[in-house]
């Protein structure tokens, strides 16, 4: 018998290494040295296999950790700061000044802290996060062992950050060299907006970019305001522009890309560029309907993000799944649009292709990164069972989710967390609330 690290047995595993469903039934995962070394039957793992650490799960499913591939992970400090309004008047008058006056080294931090902790809960292995202090973001998500692209921001103003956009470039190289060799952490350069960067940074960066073979990810189409913005200033829609400047190509992630006419669409799937879907957000800022099955037919990868606590108002990726299967039907008034299996492959092997990952992470299979979620499907909410993965999206919430790994490590055993103080969280946000709203 071989000696590794980890066994994990389970009812079911749903690998999502195909475009179809495949759904293997009382299979264990062998793991080591943070690898997935193989899966298979239990009974013969059972027999080839001598592991230092046995988890049974019988009543539960494995999936691949899911991947919030866009957020801004330190804004769950201004949680239902400023809710139930349109998103220019959200953030002129609300979430800019705010973050004027609180955004701060501790800030970023503690607020972190507190999304990667939520994040965890909710069977998230990896997240693309965009703010500032992404130097801190990294530090935070390595000593919570969490996988991470972290965004090199860039404004055209100056920021507690940096003073102008040469040094957010400089800054962010910075925190992509200290990282270079950092298994847990990637990075993409993450120019804020159409509305926010210039032409002559975005060339900067699409420069960079080519050179460090890294991602680009920017908000692109997310409300009519910005497209009008873009008509009066450039005179012509964003999209376009980013097209004039050599940006729309397989390295670009655009998100929320809501505004889309079919000539768009085609020019995106012909670039081979990705989008990430963020609908809750969506919905709540009232900015619009992602034309989901129009992309997808035309064969566009589609990723799934929460957006920030701030404007969603949680980091809840199942309810996001669930979210996008149900309003992908409506807007295409059609019931078998974006079924169940396409939803979970949004949350995870298409978030690890968009954010350039997927070598490492996004499904299960050996030589991957054993990231990985268990979900208990024996529960009053989720019983009886006809198929796990109509289950996972329809009727499972992330309360069910109850262990964690990422490369191998338990981030969350029982539904607690393993590397995160749970009561020093709750004490630490709580005490930014009482600043923020004196």
């Amino acid at each position: 018998m071989k000696a590794i690290d980890r066994l994990i047995f389970a009812a079911w595993i749903i690998p999502m290494t195909s475009d179809n469903e495949v759904i293997l039934t009382d299979h264990a995962i062998a793991i080591h040295h943070g690898l997935i070394l193989d899966i298979l039957p239990a009974n013969q793992a059972r027999d080839l296999y001598q592991a230092t650490h046995q988890d049974y799960l019988a009543d539960h499913v494995l999936i691949p950790g899911l991947i919030n591939a866009h957020t801004h992970s330190p804004m769950t400090l201004f949680r239902g700061l400023a809710d139930d309004l349109p998103l220019m008047t959200w953030l002129n008058e609300h979430i800019w000044p705010a973050e004027a006056k609180w955004v701060n080294e501790l800030f970023i931090k503690e607020g972190t802290q507190l999304a990667l902790a939520e994040m965890i809960r909710g069977g998230v292995t990896c997240f693309n996060d965009m703010y500032f202090y992404p130097d801190i973001t990294a530090r935070e998500a390595t000593k919570a062992g969490m996988r991470a692209v972290v965004g090199l921001i860039m404004i055209d103003f100056p920021s507690q950050w940096a003073d102008n956009t040469e040094d957010y470039i400089n800054k962010g190289l910075h925190v992509f060299k200290e990282n270079i060799n950092n298994p847990l952490i990637n990075c993409a350069f993450a120019p804020h907006a159409p509305y926010t960067v210039s032409d002559e940074p975005l060339l900067k960066i699409k420069t960079l970019a080519d050179e460090l073979e890294i991602p680009i990810h920017i908000h692109l189409h997310e409300t009519q305001d910005e497209i009008n913005h873009s008509l009066e200033n450039y005179q012509k829609r964003p999209l376009q522009r980013f097209a004039d400047l050599g940006l729309l190509n397989p390295n670009l992630t655009a998100v929320h890309m809501v505004h889309l006419e079919n000539n768009e669409i085609e020019q995106i799937a012909k670039a081979g560029v990705h989008i990430v879907h963020c609908p809750q957000s969506n919905l709540k800022l009232a900015s619009g309907f992602c034309p989901v099955d129009k992309l997808q037919k035309a064969g566009v990868n589609i990723a799934l993000g929460t957006d920030g606590a701030s404007s969603n108002n949680d980091l809840d990726c199942f309810a996001e799944m669930q979210t996008a299967a149900m309003l992908a039907k409506a807007v295409a008034n059609d019931a078998s649009a974006l079924p169940a299996y396409q939803a979970l492959q949004m949350a995870t092997i298409n978030g690890a292709k968009a954010l350039g990952i997927a070598d490492k992470t996004g499904s299960l299979e050996k030589g991957k990164s054993a990231d990985i979620c268990a979900v208990k499907l024996n529960t009053l909410e989720s019983v009886p069972l006809f198929n796990p993965i109509s289950q996972l999206v329809y009727a499972c919430s992330r309360h069910q989710v109850t262990d964690v790994w990422v490369r191998g490590e338990v981030l969350l055993k029982n539904r607690q967390l393993t590397t995160l103080d749970e009561a020093d969280l709750i004490a630490k946000a709580q005490a930014w609330a009482m600043k923020i709203r004196t």
